[in-house]
């Protein structure tokens, strides 16, 4: 199993919205909206490290108002 979490800066007019489309993705355990330099973290758990970048890459990053991603992968 791979952890990953996604911090994710987003035009903040519509953050449920972004919040719950991202919650709607499959493999992501959690959508958090956030206070600090980034407006959402995304904790995913999947099973290899290329499901991780599916999901952001194909579903995070597609979704209107999503402006950035870094991605950090659980060492443990």
């Amino acid at each position: 199993m791979v952890t990953a979490y996604i911090l994710i800066k987003a035009n903040t007019g519509e953050a449920d919205r972004v919040s719950d489309a991202i919650a709607a993705l499959d493999g992501v355990v959690s959508a958090d909206i956030v206070a600090g330099d980034v407006d959402f973290i995304a904790k995913i758990e999947v099973d290899s490290p290329n499901a991780v970048k599916d999901i952001v890459a194909s579903g995070i990053q597609t979704i209107d108002g999503v402006e950035n991603t870094q991605t950090y992968i659980a060492m443990a």
